[in-house]
């Protein structure tokens, strides 16, 4: 998991395989020559077993693992504790937030390695009743204070329900709070959530 080689697929060489599971699945990556993708694309698909998808698939599996695209869900101005990645630079007393070698460190963690604190923060949102989409203005409970926006959103096939991540003021970014939805101009009563919404399924080496 996490690791990539260079081979050559079907005698095609400059091709690299990678098992990173951007989609919260288990799964592989292959990168390849672009004048070989269709011939690489049509060769996969004459096993029986593989059927082609689209871009909304690999959406809604990577929004159901609460997975964040760049573009809609990071940018930046957003660090890495707004997103809720802080896991990524390890816990306290770790080498990288001890160290602080990496660029932008003083943005994020102070001189004892503590994330400082975050105007606002990524959240999950279920209980709607219709999918909110990137744009959508969030809302607190009595549905007259903005208090931020979605940024990816969809309806969950393995949920049968719509999902959503956006980023609201942190006071408002904890489990299980009230917020509405203003949706197609309605407002719609929904709840702050933890993710992944469905549990991933990345490889995981035996113990």
């Amino acid at each position: 998991f996490m690791t990539g080689v260079n081979v050559a697929v079907d005698g095609i060489e400059g091709c690299r395989l990678t098992r990173c599971g951007y989609t919260g699945e288990d799964g592989f990556e292959i990168a390849m020559p672009a004048e070989h993708a269709v011939s690489i694309a049509s060769r996969l698909l004459e096993d029986p077993a593989v059927n082609p998808t689209g871009l909304g698939a690999r959406d809604s599996l990577r929004l159901e693992a609460g997975l964040c695209l760049y573009g809609n869900d990071l940018d930046q101005d957003t660090t890495p504790t707004m997103g809720a990645l802080g896991w990524t630079m390890g816990g306290p007393g770790s080498r990288r937030r001890v160290e602080q070698g990496f660029l932008g460190a003083e943005h994020i963690l102070t001189p004892e390695g503590k994330f400082k604190k975050v105007p606002r923060k990524r959240i999950g949102i279920k209980g709607m009743k219709a999918p909110a989409r990137d744009h959508t203005e969030i809302y607190d409970a009595t549905g007259e204070t903005k208090i931020g926006e979605v940024t990816s959103g969809t309806f969950s096939p393995c949920l049968k329900a719509p999902i959503a991540m956006g980023y609201v003021e942190t006071k408002s970014a904890k489990v299980g709070t009230e917020i509405m939805l203003k949706i197609r101009n309605k407002m719609q009563k929904a709840e702050v959530t933890k993710m992944p919404f469905v549990e991933s399924r990345y490889y995981r080496v035996p113990e």
